[in-house]
């Protein structure tokens, strides 16, 4: 149950640990804070960690398991004492350590793994619907921005994002290799490096049909079906493509360190549909838990 007034602390439990804390973990990282009512340590980290996650306006969430009344929980990530804490990020566990640490060393746990501040989210206001714009005219009314403001790279950000929907690529990594440091882990960046990285994979890639016929004399061929999913996503059967990734996955999650799983979190990225993409977050999730 979320707090409304810390909108980034929940509680989790083991009817609700897949969905609130697997499955969001590929959009945002989660802390996992598991604790207990009997545990003085545990009343000092708490409030720090709750602390922290409003500080970070949604860069990670925390996650309170009480191990008292969910043992099956506390059992499956073998807590032997209280507080222990869990970093679950991109649906899988990746670090974590017993006890309690003070503010600053918390600080630099969430640094070492990416995760910084995020800007307050303002109030929405209430502002009508804006006509779909014309990427080709964008472009244009870019340029011009940048004619009379060069200095200011959130516009290269603005063209290069617009020159990806004409298909200039080329020119479109150019700018998005120039970014600042500060704009090259911007959210539309990652989302335009992913198109970037699907279209370059298939630059000396065999076609369609090739990559089928390899796949149906061996089903087992994952290079093919890497490539065949990448050409699907590309050429708009964005299901057809996280079908192959799906299938990769189940095969052998391993795959060139870890392939299916990193071409499905990409693939989320630059898919557009969202209930497809939650049925194949949900699918990848089932089978990373096995």
């Amino acid at each position: 149950m979320t707090d409304l007034a810390k909108p980034h602390v929940f509680d989790a439990t083991a009817a609700t640990f897949e969905d609130t804390v697997i499955r969001k973990s590929l959009e945002t990282p989660v802390l996992v804070d598991f604790w207990a009512t009997w545990c003085g340590p545990c009343k000092t980290l708490g409030p720090i960690l709750e602390k922290l996650a409003a500080d970070y306006h949604g860069a990670f969430t925390l996650a309170k398991v009480d191990v008292d009344k969910e043992q099956e929980l506390a059992a499956a990530f073998q807590i032997r004492s209280v507080p222990t804490v869990m970093l679950v990020k991109g649906g899988q566990l990746v670090d974590g350590f017993p006890g309690a640490l003070p503010e600053g060393q918390l600080r630099e746990f969430l640094k070492h793994h990416g995760i910084e501040p995020a800007a307050p989210v303002e109030e929405d206001a209430s502002v009508p619907d804006a006509e779909p714009v014309d990427p080709h005219e964008e472009v244009m009314r870019l340029r011009k921005a940048i004619e009379a403001e060069p200095d200011k790279a959130e516009l290269k950000l603005d063209l290069a994002l617009a020159l990806l929907q004409t298909g200039a690529a080329g020119e479109a990594e150019q700018l998005l290799d120039g970014l600042p440091a500060n704009l090259a882990t911007d959210d539309r960046t990652i989302q335009a490096r992913a198109r970037l990285g699907f279209a370059a994979l298939l630059k000396d890639a065999p076609a369609a049909e090739i990559l089928e016929a390899a796949i149906a004399a061996d089903p087992g061929d994952l290079r093919a079906r890497h490539l065949l999913g990448v050409r699907k996503l590309v050429s708009g059967d964005a299901e057809a493509g996280l079908s192959q990734f799906i299938e990769m996955l189940q095969r052998d999650r391993g795959y060139g360190d870890g392939l299916a799983r990193k071409s499905l979190i990409d693939a989320f990225r630059v898919v557009e549909d969202e209930d497809l993409v939650g049925r194949y977050r949900r699918r990848m999730s089932a089978l990373l838990l096995v």
